[in-house]
């Protein structure tokens, strides 16, 4: 069965696209067929998978619209073994155009529909922001991890964000669930990294991951080179921790085990 993990936080910076990426090449690594939904206008997870996304004939936009259908959107990636629905700057129109269709919030969850028995996982990359493309993906989506630095100004935002899973969850999509919590370029050297980590395991208890995603150099290279963490540098610390964090999705939902070949 076909889970769907939507990858949100309003706040930038925080690590999301570069989750998003990494998890779905960690997983596809583990032999689940993954693909990677793009949906945020800045198309920064297709081009961290190495497809031109000014080069695209058809996009999420169009896929959201109804004026294509899902499978002529997604491409499947030999190199890295795992499909991707890109995304580019169409994806503004989407979000304006959605506002006005009378089904506009079940847009992406009608779309997925059509592909979903293809796929064991799938991963969406949200826009930094509480719009409707991230409705869209609340309402398609199994759970939402929340990928956030340990720094003061998180936990505000991490409010407002659970907030808004709670009404979707309430409203619209029952089976919506906090994935889990990921602490990402970590610093275990800074006091407050530690204290804001400890607060966040005091209030959501095992929703924190166990991975941490530390501060590495070759993860934030990886994206110029169009490559997740484990095919630019599997030993890095970075992709050893997405590694890790697929790992604990995998028992989470599936007991870990690894297809054979």
């Amino acid at each position: 069965m076909t889970h769907i993990i939507a990858v949100a936080n309003q706040k930038g910076g925080v690590g999301k696209t570069t989750t998003a990426v990494n998890l779905a090449a960690s997983l596809a690594a583990t032999k689940r067929r993954v693909l990677l939904v793009d949906l945020d206008a800045q198309g920064n997870a297709t081009m961290g998978v190495g497809v031109d996304k000014y080069a695209l004939k058809v996009t999420a936009r169009d896929v959201l619209l109804e004026q294509a259908p899902t499978a002529d959107g997604v491409r499947f990636l030999p190199a890295l073994g795992f499909s991707v629905l890109p995304a580019n700057a169409d994806m503004t129109e989407a979000e304006i155009k959605l506002r006005e269709m009378a089904a506009g919030d079940f847009q992406l969850k009608l779309a997925l529909e059509q592909v979903a028995g293809l796929f064991d996982y799938v991963i969406l990359d949200c826009p930094p922001a509480l719009s409707k493309l991230t409705v869209n993906a609340f309402v398609a989506a199994d759970g939402v991890l929340i990928p956030m630095q340990c720094e003061y100004y998180a936990l505000e935002g991490l409010t407002a964000l659970v907030d808004t899973i709670q009404k979707i969850k309430r409203v619209i999509n029952p089976k919506l669930e906090i994935e889990g919590l990921l602490r990402t370029m970590f610093d275990p050297r800074n006091n407050l990294s530690n204290d804001v980590s400890a607060q966040l395991i005091q209030h959501f208890g095992d929703k924190v991951y166990r991975s941490i995603v530390p501060r590495n150099v070759r993860l934030a290279e990886a994206p110029s080179h169009g490559l997740p963490a484990i095919s630019y540098d599997p030993l890095s610390a970075g992709a050893k921790a997405y590694l890790a964090l697929a790992g604990e999705v995998l028992r989470r939902h599936d007991g870990g085990q690894i297809p054979l070949d």
